[in-house]
């Protein structure tokens, strides 16, 4: 039997922690050799783990079932299954839970399980699954780490979606062609009232004189 107790520490609030340990895909995408197969009616899936003792390299199906406690931030996982000649058997239990870590914002990951081999190669991969377990938990500690780090992606609302759609057209379209119109517009507005304003000398000029010739005129007469 193999025995594993883990505690990991991860820079990240609990929730968002949480909501990577307790996604099945998440948690494959942090174990090297690990493939997440298909999903069944009870809510169990399949899942596929390839692992190195020494020279050999044995790989494992298993049928894996998933319990959660959202509220109190706890799991449960069973799995059983075989090598892939069938020359081993195994079944494995383990419990995880996320709680506050000592500075804010962070977290910690506590994980208790045990792994019950039967056949050809059980004394073998007991023999070298301290050294195998610890390397795992390293890789799938700076996995979680990563994945924790990523913000998660915020559905896009109406309006949002609209302003997104919009703004290859405002940033990219729009304004280099407003932009000369309203020129073109504006030097057509400044020219018409420069020549409006060139009359309006040249016209009141005429009326005084005109006036005034009439008045000399009539003072003459």
């Amino acid at each position: 039997m193999i025995s594993i107790t883990e505690e990991i520490a991860v820079p990240s609030p609990p929730e968002r922690v949480w909501e990577i340990i307790s996604d099945p895909s998440a948690v494959v995408s942090c174990i090297g050799g690990a493939e997440l197969g298909e999903s069944h009616d009870d809510g169990s899936f399949d899942g596929t783990l390839a692992i190195r003792f020494g020279g050999l390299r044995v790989k494992f199906a298993a049928r894996i079932s998933l319990d959660l406690d959202e509220s109190s931030r706890e799991g449960r996982l069973t799995a059983r299954g075989a090598d892939g000649q069938g020359a081993t058997r195994f079944s494995a239990g383990a419990t995880f839970r996320v709680i506050p870590g000592d500075a804010p914002g962070t977290s910690k990951v506590f994980c208790d399980g045990e792994i019950k081999l039967n056949g050809k190669l059980a004394k073998l991969i007991e023999s070298g699954a301290g050294m195998v377990v610890s390397r795992m938990t390293g890789e799938f500690t700076e996995q979680l780490v990563q994945k924790c780090a990523v913000a998660p992606e915020e559905p896009l609302t109406d309006v949002s979606a609209g302003q997104l759609a919009a703004a290859p057209d405002t940033v990219h379209t729009a304004p280099p062609r407003p932009a000369g119109l309203f020129a073109r517009l504006r030097a057509w507005w400044v020219g018409r009232r420069s020549r409006r304003a060139g009359q309006s000398p040249q016209t009141t000029p005429r009326s005084k004189n005109t006036s005034g010739e009439s008045l000399d005129q009539g003072g003459r007469r």
